[in-house]
C-alpha cells in the first residue's frame, strides 16, 4: 500500500489540475458590454422599397463571461431582420433577442431601438433623356460644340413618388479641359438619388465636338484706279 502512495497523489494532483481547468470559466466574473451591431435587412420584396432613414446600427447589450466578451466585435455581431412580409404602405418591426446572432453562452440583454418605423413603397419604371455632364472649358481658341449621346435614353427604377419627379440622368464627369481635338469616350449613366437605379444602359458613349475658333472676318478693301481719278483733265478743244 505504501508503494502505491505517490501513484494515488498523483491521480488526486491531476483530477485536481483537470476540475480546476474545467471549472475555472465558471468561476470567471460575468459582465456586460455594449456594442454597435450592423442592421441587415433581408428577404425583401423586388417590386418594394424602404424610402425612409433607417439606423446602420442598433445599440445592442451583451452579458457574459469577460473573455467570452472580449472576443466579440461589432465585425463579427450582426442583427438580421426579415422584412419579406412588407407591403406598401407604413411598416413596423420589434426588435428581439433572436432577430441576433450571439454564442450560447452569451445573452442579449437589452436592444435599442426596440422598433423600426418606415415606409414601403412600390417600385415603378420610366424612360428619360440622358445629360451629358461636362466640366471645364477648352483652352483659349478652342470651343465646344452640342456633344451628342449613343443612346440618349436611360430606363430608370424607383419609388413611385420619387420617379415622378426625375425628368432627366446624366453622365459621369467629362473633362473639357485641355481638349483641342473632338473625343469620344464612354461614360457611366449616374443618378443623383440613392433610391433611383439605372436600369439600362449602363454606359453611353459620349461625341464631344471640339473646334478652333473662328476669328471675326477681315474687311473688305475696294481697289480703285485711283490714278484716273486724280489725273488732271485734259482742256477740251475747239474740235472736241
Amino acid at each position: 500500500m505504501t508503494a502505491n502512495f505517490p501513484l494515488k497523489v498523483l491521480s488526486v494532483f491531476l483530477a485536481f489540475v483537470v476540475w480546476f481547468a474545467v471549472s475555472a470559466p465558471r468561476r470567471e466574473p460575468v459582465s456586460e458590454r455594449a456594442f454597435a451591431a450592423p442592421l441587415s435587412l433581408v428577404r425583401m420584396p423586388r417590386d418594394l422599397a424602404i424610402t425612409t432613414p433607417l439606423p446602420d446600427t442598433v445599440s445592442v447589450r451583451l452579458r457574459g463571461r469577460v473573455s467570452d466578451l472580449r472576443s466579440l466585435s461589432s465585425q463579427n455581431l450582426e442583427v438580421t431582420l426579415d422584412v419579406s412580409w412588407v407591403t406598401p404602405g407604413d411598416a413596423v418591426i420589434t426588435l428581439s433577442p433572436q432577430a441576433m446572432s450571439v454564442p450560447p453562452q452569451i445573452d442579449v440583454v437589452a436592444m435599442e431601438p426596440t422598433k423600426l418605423r418606415f415606409h414601403v413603397e412600390a417600385l415603378r419604371q420610366k424612360v428619360v433623356p440622358i445629360r451629358p455632364f461636362l466640366i471645364g472649358q477648352p483652352p483659349p481658341g478652342y470651343t465646344a460644340g452640342d456633344p451628342t449621346l449613343v443612346p440618349d435614353h436611360a430606363l430608370i427604377s424607383g419609388p413611385a413618388s420619387q420617379i415622378r419627379n426625375v425628368t432627366e440622368v446624366a453622365t459621369e464627369r467629362i473633362i473639357m479641359t485641355g481638349r483641342t481635338d473632338t473625343f469620344l469616350q464612354n461614360v457611366t449613366v449616374v443618378s443623383d438619388s440613392s433610391l433611383i437605379r439605372i436600369i439600362e444602359p449602363q454606359t453611353t458613349q459620349a461625341t464631344v465636338p471640339v473646334n478652333p475658333e473662328i476669328g471675326p472676318a477681315a474687311p473688305v478693301t475696294t481697289t480703285t484706279d485711283t490714278a484716273a481719278e486724280t489725273a488732271p483733265q485734259k482742256p477740251k478743244g475747239k474740235g472736241d
